[in-house]
């Protein structure tokens, strides 16, 4: 198979369809996690279906001072992986192809959600990437699109813009992809010397360090189920290695009426300080690591989370090391481990 390069809409337009169109869209500079992505998609497609690989440098959603110009634009070899990744179209339009009038005079506004973390620091830059979502959606008209998870909030706001102004169209999230040091693949990762890597790679160190004590007390909530409001309870938990958090059970049972048993705490707050202890160290590095954001959110807003919260969650983190600003998160469910069916 020979992948084809398509420039204009009027093309994309004549293009005879096939079966299931799937549609993944990228500022081109790809790597294994945008090859990734082409290939859940191939395989949602189907073998009678096509894939189609957006390749576009958006300008409105780049912020002043940002690395637009410098963005990395690599179109031979975007349309080497995008094929061998299984991708049957590569569509590359211009900026004047994209907005023929300039500017566009009406965009997608991303709303409060689109103001929080990332939209903090960079204002505007939703509302510009939600427009060319839009566009490209309308453009390509495809059965589903497909977004990595490392970009949790774009995410999230592209699943909510189709669900509001309905779209008709599936949005599918696919993991993140790793390098083996723990790295989230990223473009802009080829800017960093490697002295900056060594300081990036915090960023993860962190998500995984608030993950293990996520799961820790994940482990401890199921295991106060099973186990009387006792001292018991505190000897049992203490034998899974969590002394802190065994005390701290210990502590709500002798403090609940007799004979009602109580769940260890759900530990968002220490889920934050487990992240938060490892970037703290990263910032006494040379270089130092400059922490944007560290959030624990609910997915469906953006808003940070409360001790008792309950349900899917997102670890969330963003900083610049040097002049390269990287963002990270894992999910995290909250308060169901071990619960009854």
């Amino acid at each position: 198979m020979t992948i084809t390069l398509l420039r204009t809409a009027a093309e994309l337009s004549a293009r005879t369809r096939t079966g299931r169109r799937a549609v993944v869209m990228t500022m081109g500079a790809l790597h294994e996690g945008h090859a990734t992505l082409v290939r859940s998609a191939r395989e949602l497609a189907g073998p009678a279906g096509e894939v189609v690989v957006t390749v576009f440098v958006n300008p409105l959603q780049f912020g002043a001072g940002e690395d637009l110009d410098r963005y990395p634009r690599t179109l031979e070899a975007d349309l080497k992986i995008a094929e061998e990744a299984g991708a049957d179209v590569v569509f590359a339009p211009s900026v004047d192809e994209v907005y023929p009038g300039g500017e566009p005079q009406v965009r997608v506004s991303a709303g409060p959600m689109g103001e929080r973390l990332e939209g903090a620091a960079r204002p505007g830059h939703f509302d510009g990437m939600l427009t060319v979502v839009a566009k490209l959606l309308h453009l390509t008209r495809p059965d589903v699109a497909l977004f990595g998870q490392k970009d949790a909030q774009q995410l999230a706001l592209i699943r909510r813009m189709v669900r509001d102004l309905n779209f008709g169209i599936e949005i599918v999230g696919v993991p993140t992809v790793r390098e083996d040091d723990g790295l989230a693949l990223s473009s802009r990762n080829r800017y960093l010397s490697p002295a900056d890597r060594r300081t990036a790679l915090a960023l993860s160190r962190a998500l995984f360090a608030g993950q293990d004590r996520h799961a820790a007390q994940e482990a401890l909530r199921a295991r106060a189920r099973e186990v009387p409001a006792t001292h018991a309870r505190a000897e049992a938990l203490s034998a899974l290695g969590e002394s802190r958090a065994a005390a701290d059970t210990h502590a709500v049972a002798k403090a609940a009426p007799a004979g009602v048993a109580k769940a260890a705490p759900a530990g968002p707050a220490a889920v934050r300080a487990a992240a938060r202890l490892v970037l703290d160290e990263a910032a006494r590095l040379n270089p130092p690591l400059v922490l944007d954001y560290l959030a624990l959110v609910d997915p469906d807003d953006f808003t940070e989370i409360d001790d008792d919260f309950t349900g899917e969650a997102v670890l969330a983190v963003a900083a610049r090391v040097g002049t390269t600003r990287l963002i990270d998160n894992i999910p995290l469910t909250f308060g169901t481990f071990g619960a009854a069916s």
